[in-house]
């Protein structure tokens, strides 16, 4: 197993984009491309866990400076393969970026996750996390 940060032009994209994909299926390449391309600007991060030529897991992060909790990394988008869940991936991705969080004086570690996914809660929950706050929003049309 190992991590790799994905720039925006690492080949291993085409790996792993499809695991991504599975947690965001509105994305395609191409806005892939526009998130990468604005993003990078504001701190969004990739880093990746590949076992042999396999990606399984991907995180998008940033850090933030915020008036509420100082530094923090914030968790875009932490996703398994389907097919790879339960396999300690997703943990072993969440601990690394953990420990990236206080590398970088960050003290804390924040995501969001909707509200129907309860599987993920659980693997959050199980990872110590604690449900602290109430996301709100608002679609713009």
């Amino acid at each position: 197993m190992t991590l790799i940060d994905l720039d925006t032009d690492d080949e291993r994209w085409a790996l792993a984009f499809p695991v991504l994909q599975e947690l965001r299926p509105h994305l395609t390449q191409e806005l892939l491309r526009q998130v990468l391309a604005e993003g990078t600007a504001q701190g969004l991060r990739f880093t990746a866990v590949f076992d042999g030529d396999r990606c399984v897991a991907v995180a998008g992060w940033r850090v933030l400076v915020t008036t509420h909790v100082l530094r923090k990394l914030h968790i875009d988008d932490l996703a398994t393969a389907s097919g790879e869940r339960s396999k300690g991936y997703g943990s072993t991705l969440l601990n690394a970026l953990i420990h990236r969080a206080r590398d970088l004086g960050c003290g804390r570690v924040e995501l969001n996750s909707a509200v129907h996914r309860h599987s993920a809660h659980r693997f959050y929950l199980r990872e110590r996390l604690d449900i602290d706050a109430h996301h709100f929003g608002l679609q713009l049309s």
